[in-house]
Formats: structure tokens, C-alpha cells, sequence
């Protein structure tokens, strides 16, 4: 497989300033990520940034990092600049890891990468995990997504859909939970950053709802293997910490 990891990282975090530096197992918790993205098939692995900081973390463990423009808005627009910056192709792939994804299985992220390229009509591919109980489908920062019958995207949303209409106090099972990794098309991430954000994209704060706003297809698939929570919080900082204590800092 050709394709490249970018690791879009910012410093500021209203719940967790400096959250990419913020110690795990006696490293950054972004180096813990660059080290999941090495462990792919990726060609390369680069941060994206705006922030000293950061270059300086990287660059002093040999990790290649590239400084981007302060005023992108998501970091789709800083993976773009990426894109450019390296001169790749339109048909060349980059795999959007989070930079607060310390435990991210190195599978899934070559599991993206092989879907977008099994997938050519596709711009975006991502993946999902299997979600039931009301607690989890009502939560709105788990977002949902539906499928078509040969697994599309049809809709993203905080929302829980589809809306089970004839019994709607009842168990709730069979939901997808979207999984925020993305493989794109260089091509593609051109033409993104030149729309503007649609009403449903500014409705319910979802980027993806841009790219399907705009016609382009996304595939989806069920993780290969389970996804550990990121880092949005102290409590999740503090149990990804807990995880790596007992099981012992990653190499």
C-alpha cells in the first residue's frame, strides 16, 4: 500500500490546554501517536501544526513535522496545506489520525487506506463501530452514521438515527457509532477547502456533512478492531495514563 499519515496537532484545548504535550508513560501523548501511525504500512508519518512547541517536541525525537498556517479552521484545512506542501498527487491517499488517538490500533489505520483504494468513486472512507443502549445512541457527542446496502454513508449525525418511530421508548440497539479516521484523496482535499460550509455541516458541527453536501461519496466499514477512547478530558487522560501503567509503555 502507498499512502501517507498526517497527524493534524494543536497546542490549544479549552478542556486540556496543551493536550499533544501532555505526558503518558513518560512521553507526549502525540509521540505515542506517531508511533501507532509508524507502525502502519504508511510510506511516511508527519505532524501538522501551528505551534512551535510541538516542532520542537518532534524534531528533538527525529519525528518529521511540518509547520502550517495559524488560521486553518479544522484539520482537514492543515492536512491540505500538508498536501501541498509535499507536492503529492491528487490520487495519492492520506490518512487523517487525531493526534489525541494514543492507542489508536495501527490496523485500522492501514484498514482506511485499503478501502479507499478498493473503493475508486469514493473521496472519503471511513469506519464504525457497533453502539447499543440508550445512553450511548442519545449521546450527541457519539455521532451515528447510516449506510446504504453496499455501505455509503447516507447521513452523519449527533442525532440518533435512524429513529426507531414505532417504538421509541424501547431498547436500542443495532447503531453505528462513527469512528473519527479518515483516507482521502488528495484531489479531493483540494477541492474541500474551497467550499463553504454548508447549513448542515454548521448545523450539527460535522465536517463530513461538507463533502456529502457536495455530492462526494463516502465509504464506510466496521473497525477491524476496537477503537480505545481518545483523549478529551482529564478523566480520559487520566484512564489512558492507568491503561499504559498496567500494560506497560508502548515502544
Amino acid at each position: 500500500m502507498n499512502f501517507t499519515v498526517v497527524i493534524p496537532a494543536r497546542f490549544q484545548s479549552t478542556r486540556l490546554p496543551g493536550k499533544p504535550l501532555l505526558e503518558i508513560a513518560g512521553r507526549p501523548m502525540l509521540h505515542h501517536v506517531i508511533v501507532r501511525g509508524q507502525e502502519s504500512q504508511a510510506d511516511a508519518v508527519y505532524v501538522a501544526t501551528d505551534d512551535e512547541r510541538i516542532v520542537a517536541s518532534c524534531r528533538e525525537q527525529g519525528y518529521p513535522v511540518l509547520m502550517t498556517a495559524a488560521e486553518h479552521q479544522s484539520g482537514t484545512d492543515r492536512i491540505e496545506e500538508v498536501a501541498r506542501q509535499l507536492g503529492l498527487a491528487d490520487d495519492a491517499i492520506i490518512v487523517n489520525v487525531q493526534g489525541d488517538e494514543p492507542l489508536i490500533p495501527p490496523a485500522v489505520i492501514n484498514q482506511v487506506a485499503a478501502d479507499l483504494m478498493a473503493h475508486p468513486d469514493a473521496g472519503i472512507c471511513t469506519l464504525y463501530e457497533r453502539i447499543s443502549g440508550r445512553d450511548n445512541v442519545l449521546n450527541p457527542n457519539q455521532v451515528k452514521v447510516v449506510t446504504d446496502h453496499a455501505g455509503y454513508a447516507l447521513y452523519f449525525s449527533r442525532a440518533p438515527i435512524p429513529y426507531p418511530r414505532d417504538n421509541p421508548d424501547g431498547e436500542l440497539t443495532g447503531y453505528k457509532r462513527h469512528v473519527g479516521i479518515y483516507a482521502y484523496r488528495v484531489g479531493f482535499l483540494h477541492d474541500f477547502v474551497t467550499w463553504p460550509r454548508s447549513p448542515l455541516e454548521s448545523t450539527e458541527q460535522l465536517e463530513q456533512l461538507r463533502a456529502l453536501n457536495n455530492g462526494v461519496r463516502i465509504h464506510v466499514q466496521e473497525a477491524c478492531e476496537p477503537m480505545p477512547a481518545g483523549v478529551d478530558t482529564p478523566e480520559d487522560l487520566e484512564h489512558v495514563r492507568a491503561l499504559l501503567a498496567r500494560d506497560g509503555a508502548h515502544d
